[in-house]
């Protein structure tokens, strides 16, 4: 069975989702960003951005990114 992200966020055709990497005993979080589209009666997903993606592209990294700091993820430095 494949892997689940611990996170996804959606706005319109962006997507970002939280993966959760164990690393030993530490827990690091990872994030990717695609955009989805159709090719004919298929959905697929790119990680190219057009600059009108851009304002979609931040705010679902922001949330991410607050996700994460929310759920404890983030290290201390």
């Amino acid at each position: 069975m494949a892997r689940r992200p611990v996170y996804e966020i959606r706005r319109s055709l962006i997507v970002a989702r939280v993966w959760r990497k164990k690393q030993g005993t530490v827990v690091r979080h990872v994030v990717t960003v695609a955009r989805l589209f159709r090719n004919g009666t298929e959905w697929k997903e790119s990680t190219r951005f057009s600059p009108d993606d851009l304002p979609l592209v931040r705010h679902v990294l922001d949330k991410a990114h607050t996700w994460i700091l929310l759920s404890g993820g983030a290290r201390q430095s």
